[in-house]
């Protein structure tokens, strides 16, 4: 894990890092592994009062690592070196599956999570972000529900978390565009919580003035807020489904050689 995250623990406030900077923090194997085993172990720690949640170096999580679209390329789509196939479906954390509960964990662990966006959060990086409580981005941030550039959904536990943030055309506007808002319109559109100069040192003092309340009531407070969602079993489920029929079809693959190549796309009508 410490390849992938770095946790450390003062006063209550647990500060998590994404230490894969010489990637941008990419998504492989190893970081989502290292993400749901971090939301376990803070889970079962009852010091832990506040999370914080960073990246190193120039970004706060770029999306999946591009060894996996390259992955795609030659293995007809599915993005795992060998070829070998994933079912989605499964449940394997409660209502998520694995990738989705590297995002989903943040939501349900017990205690306040704050993330500070700097540089790109892309893709499944802006689903990461999501998965947090409040979100401070840093003025040259920029933030993108990215997944249709590879001609895939979002599939780690966006949807039923970005339905609670946007209205339900702008949600369909970014989700089936891609584009890339900075980060004052996320604020505006309720992507991001605000703009701030260093959202790390923002995060940081923020979390520690949560940690000087009552832990009691600060964990009730967020079980409360969380009751407030509607179920997210039925979304979290159908992004599994619709992303299993998408990954290795012709048109997904297509996506992915086109930008790989750095060509126009050529796509067969559905």
């Amino acid at each position: 894990m410490n390849d992938r995250v770095s946790v450390s623990l003062t006063n209550g406030v647990a500060d998590v890092r994404l230490v894969r900077a010489d990637k941008m923090n990419a998504l492989d194997a190893a970081m989502f592994e290292a993400l749901v085993a971090t939301t376990e172990r803070l889970a079962n720690d009852k010091s832990v009062r506040v999370v914080v949640l960073s990246g190193e170096g120039k970004a706060f999580c770029a999306g999946l690592d591009m060894g996996r679209f390259a992955a795609m390329k030659e293995n007809g789509g599915n993005g795992i070196p060998g070829g070998e196939f994933r079912d989605l479906t499964k449940r394997t954390h409660g209502q998520a599956n694995a990738p989705q509960q590297a995002v989903w964990g943040w939501r349900t662990l017990p205690v306040p999570v704050i993330a500070a966006v700097h540089g790109v959060a892309f893709g499944g990086g802006c689903q990461l972000a999501l998965g947090a409580d409040i979100r401070l981005m840093a003025p040259d941030a920029r933030m993108s529900i990215m997944e249709i550039k590879w001609g895939l959904v979002p599939d780690m536990a966006g949807t039923p978390i970005l339905a609670t943030l946007l209205r339900d055309d702008v949600l369909r506007e970014l989700t089936y565009t891609g584009r890339i808002v900075d980060a004052q319109e996320a604020v505006s559109l309720g992507l991001a919580t605000r703009v701030v100069d260093d959202p790390r040192a923002a995060a940081l003092e923020m979390a520690r003035e949560i940690a000087g309340k009552s832990p009691d009531a600060i964990r009730a407070a967020k079980r409360m807020l969380n009751a407030l969602s509607v179920d997210p079993g039925p979304a979290l489920m159908a992004e599994s489904v619709e992303q299993q029929k998408l990954i290795g079809s012709p048109n997904q693959t297509e996506a992915v050689r086109a930008n790989m190549e750095k060509r126009a796309p050529n796509f067969a009508d559905g």
